[in-house]
């Protein structure tokens, strides 16, 4: 764009002075053409004689005879302000610009992917969208080790995960599920994110204690949506309590038949060839509190 303003007011301007060969205004090196004057321009931002043909612009330089002009003498001394203020913006403006892309690259391949930061946000929209297509905001809850599985880390737990640390983090994310079996799309995020960078995450019997405190921080920042902001990505405790099913309980309860499953064959729980071998038990389709 630059270039494409500068050719045409350089046409309109300069496109008259004679052609010499003794002079930097040559039958190569002039504005008589769009494309000729484009090409000038970029010679001149390399910065090759661009004060010559400045100087080869300005007033008092002979007019080509068929351009017909009443007066003997073209050129200007706009061309003063016009190479000068070229050439700033091409040795600012576009040298920046070069640089941002080279600091913006580079950003990109030293980044590291094990640091969570706001492009995995469209990893889990993506993932969310291919087992929620109705855009609901609700998956369900058998549904979640699949979907995070399917997901990589840091947000997800990647498919070389052992489900039983899956159903570890799962059960210490502890989202509240529907009376449909079903978990909410900022819920299920919260929790991920909240895990990932440990904010205030403690020994199961201390989280209770860690919500409460989280809430607290929660509302000295959004004091006017406190009670909206936290009931949506922390369910209050009437929705975690013990008459209400969570995501939690449910792989809790699996992670406990799996153990009993390994100890009734004569092997410690997580060790032996018959727990590393065998698939994770799948959750129940319909919640039972």
């Amino acid at each position: 764009m630059l270039f494409f303003i500068y050719a045409i007011i350089g046409m309109q301007v300069f496109g008259n002075i004679m052609l010499a060969s003794d002079s930097q205004i040559t039958r190569h090196n002039n504005f008589r053409t769009f494309f000729q004057g484009l090409m000038l321009l970029f010679r001149c931002a390399t910065g090759e004689a661009w004060q010559a043909i400045m100087m080869a612009c300005v007033k008092g330089r002979p007019c080509d005879p068929l351009s017909k002009k009443e007066k003997p003498e073209c050129g200007s001394n706009m061309a003063y302000a016009y190479f000068v203020s070229f050439i700033f913006f091409c040795s600012f403006l576009m040298l920046n610009l070069f640089v941002a892309v080279i600091m913006d690259n580079f950003d990109y391949l030293t980044r590291d992917s094990s640091i969570l930061g706001a492009h995995h946000l469209d990893e889990f929209i993506r993932v969310w969208a291919e087992y929620d297509p109705n855009a609901t905001g609700y998956i369900h809850y058998t549904e979640m080790y699949d979907m995070l599985r399917n997901m990589d880390p840091p947000l997800g737990f990647g498919n070389k995960c052992p489900y039983r640390l899956a159903y570890k983090k799962l059960i210490r994310m502890n989202m509240p599920v529907t009376e449909e079996g079903k978990v909410n799309f900022s819920t299920t995020l919260f929790a991920l994110i909240r895990e990932n960078l440990s904010i205030k995450m403690r020994p199961a019997e201390e989280m209770d204690q860690a919500d409460k405190e989280l809430k607290d921080t929660i509302r000295k920042l959004w004091p006017l949506h406190a009670r909206k902001v936290t009931d949506k990505f922390m369910p209050p405790d009437s929705e975690l309590g013990a008459g209400r099913l969570t995501v939690g309980k449910i792989y809790g309860g699996l992670l406990i038949l799996e153990n009993w499953r390994t100890t009734r064959f004569g092997q410690a729980p997580g060790a032996g060839s018959l727990t590393e071998k065998a698939s994770p038990p799948s959750p129940p389709d319909s919640p039972v509190v």
